[in-house]
């Protein structure tokens, strides 16, 4: 019972250390840049950036006419979020979590999803930080979302037509798995820290990303 107890226990707490631990600890955010946001919902993090500028244009990637409602597609901004395809379909509220559809997420079992959102003008509030990046660090930020599609044999992106949740989002099949390790708010950290970015060592809360901006 005790090695039960300790499993979850031990998981805070590494999460709660290497959440603290700064990765890219010489970044300092610049005067001007790409300004992004990451915002929460207190559970999963999402990662809201530019539909188009200089450096990456996603409407190839993210088109309107995926959306229930097409006019979203005119939004200037998007949402990366990272998840378990079964948790993200099968799960739209908590009420329909199963033990099966949890565990299966937990341990890495089965494809994952990119989820993305159209949004219309961002702005911070209690669940979204703003932050400036170079472009440099934008342009390694898009390169690491952009390879977690996975692409048809005509380098299309593969939306799922009909699931979103919304108006203006969808669920796009995705490269890379979940797990316990890998969340969706470590994917969030992994994404950052590839681009250079300030940021927990691991980060599988959204705690551990957000209080940095606070």
């Amino acid at each position: 019972m005790a090695a039960i107890l300790a499993l979850p226990l031990g998981y805070l707490l590494a999460a709660l250390l290497l959440g603290t631990v700064p990765a890219n600890v010489a970044w300092r955010e610049p005067e001007s840049g790409v300004d992004i946001f990451l915002r929460t919902n207190g559970v999963h993090t999402w990662i809201v950036v530019p539909k188009v500028n200089a450096v990456m244009d996603w409407r190839p990637y993210a088109r309107g006419e995926h959306l229930r409602d097409p006019r979203w597609g005119a939004a200037d901004h998007v949402a990366f979020g990272y998840g378990n395809r079964e948790f993200y379909l099968n799960t739209p509220t908590w009420a329909d979590l199963s033990p099966k559809t949890a565990a299966l997420a937990l341990f890495g079992a089965g494809p994952s999803l990119l989820h993305v959102e159209h949004d219309h003008r961002p702005s911070e509030d209690e669940w979204t930080r703003r932050m400036t990046i170079t472009p440099g660090e934008y342009r390694r930020l898009a390169d690491y979302i952009r390879r977690r599609f996975q692409l048809d044999a005509e380098g299309r992106t593969m939306p799922v037509l009909g699931r979103g949740y919304s108006d203006w989002d969808m669920f796009y099949e995705a490269n890379g798995g979940y797990s316990f390790v890998l969340t969706c708010n470590e994917w969030t950290g992994r994404a950052l820290r590839h681009a250079g970015i300030g940021t927990g060592a691991w980060t599988p809360f959204p705690q551990s990303l957000m209080w940095r901006l606070d």
